[in-house]
């Protein structure tokens, strides 16, 4: 009989936590709890009409081959339709440079097994995605960030901290971006900072993961380059690019991809053959119809004109209810899901947060997002999924609670 089942976990996983923003989603079934805590798309967003008589139609001409197993690396019809989704954003690739994942934190996980042995550096943003964090830390790798400016990475410490670990004999494994509205932040880098990655990219031989779930969720300003796109010029050897199809159809089917070099694919599909062997096949021919059948440019455009106007609700309600004696501050993002508030230092915002669920209003604490040396006046806000109503309410009560607090 076992009576210490931990001396058995593998040294990868004794210390490992699990995702701590899931947890905190737990404490959030209070129906009066406005919640601006998760990612989630708006359900008044999905494409409920299309996706019944996609599935209608599929389910009626290929139910047997929709119940079996499928291709690993992914289905034909979608890997060709994605090629296509990605030359609208001037990213040209063939099937040897993309595999289908189950999920952006599925291409994530991949990244993650890939590359990383335990104490490994990678490089990232103070704050960044938590997900990314919480994939990468199943390999124990060494976190080095460097706090977000307004127009992206700080990329002179990034190439300053390359140096001196290079005279350690350490190299960073990758760095790992969020270029476009940055989740937590709702940053977006600049042209001349994703100029500047790529060339520390190609001077040091690093490479970089570029994350891009929320990339065609652009309410306002130009779109700029992906950094991939930059570094097709190289024949894009130096980058690798995860999506999602979570954002921008629907969260539950559970498909992204990752592109990038003929090698590095390969061997994220041999990855995926001893993990989640394929994606279900219903799930691909979803995101096939998606962006084939169901006019995607009309429905992404709907996003973007019900999202910006969530956003400007709630940056006007900000303005109205945190007067700057308060001493709070936040992003204004130019698309995405997300902004960051900041909070006076002396508040810590994982506290604050037990308080918030007292004033039924619910956001995620910023200590979540940092892969060492956490801040904690900070709070990550999604305006996404509470109604245009709620929102103005949630600001109400946060600013409330802040109040109280202080």
């Amino acid at each position: 009989m076992i009576k210490n089942w931990f001396s058995q976990f593998s040294d990868n996983l004794k210390e490992y936590g699990g995702y701590s923003i899931g947890k905190l989603f737990a404490l959030l079934s209070d129906p009066e709890i406005i919640s601006l805590a998760g990612g989630l798309p708006s359900p008044e967003m999905f494409l409920k009409d299309g996706m019944r008589t996609a599935s209608k139609n599929r389910l009626q001409d290929n139910i047997e081959t929709i119940m079996q197993y499928t291709n690993i690396k992914g289905e034909s019809d979608l890997t060709k339709a994605v090629i296509k989704f990605l030359e609208r954003d001037n990213i040209h690739i063939s099937e040897e440079n993309i595999v289908i994942t189950s999920s952006g934190q599925h291409g994530l996980d991949l990244t993650g097994r890939l590359f990383l042995n335990p104490g490994d550096v990678v490089m990232i943003d103070r704050p960044t995605f938590a997900g990314a964090i919480v994939a990468f830390q199943l390999q124990r790798p060494e976190f080095i960030g460097f706090d977000i400016e307004d127009d992206g990475p700080d990329v002179d410490s990034y190439g300053k901290k390359i140096e001196k670990l290079q005279k350690q004999d350490k190299k960073p494994k990758f760095i790992y971006v969020v270029p476009d509205f940055q989740n937590p932040s709702g940053i977006t880098t600049s042209f001349e900072k994703r100029k500047a990655l790529l060339d520390i990219s190609y001077k040091y031989d690093i490479p970089i993961v570029e994350d891009s779930p929320y990339r065609d969720l652009r309410y306002h300003g130009k779109t700029i380059p992906s950094i991939f796109e930059l570094a097709q010029k190289h024949d894009y050897s130096n980058v690798i690019g995860l999506y999602t199809f979570s954002k921008l159809f629907c969260p539950g089917i559970r498909v992204g991809f990752n592109i990038g070099p003929k090698e590095v694919i390969e061997k994220m599909t041999n990855i995926k053959e001893g993990n989640v062997l394929n994606t279900p096949k219903y799930n691909q021919d979803m995101c096939t119809a998606f962006l084939t059948e169901m006019d995607m440019e009309t429905h992404l455009e709907k996003c973007r004109n019900y999202y910006s106007e969530k956003l400007n609700i709630f940056l006007k309600t900000m303005e109205k209810y945190f007067p700057p004696e308060m001493g709070v501050t936040w992003t204004k993002p130019e698309g995405g899901l997300f902004l960051w508030v900041t909070v006076p230092e002396h508040i810590d915002t994982y506290k604050l947060f037990y308080e918030a669920l007292k004033f039924k209003v619910a956001f995620v604490p910023g200590s979540a997002f940092y892969g060492e040396n956490p801040g904690k006046n900070h709070m990550r806000i999604n305006f996404s999924f509470a109604s245009k109503e709620q929102l103005a309410e949630a600001v109400k009560r946060l600013s409330k609670c802040i109040k109280n607090y202080i």
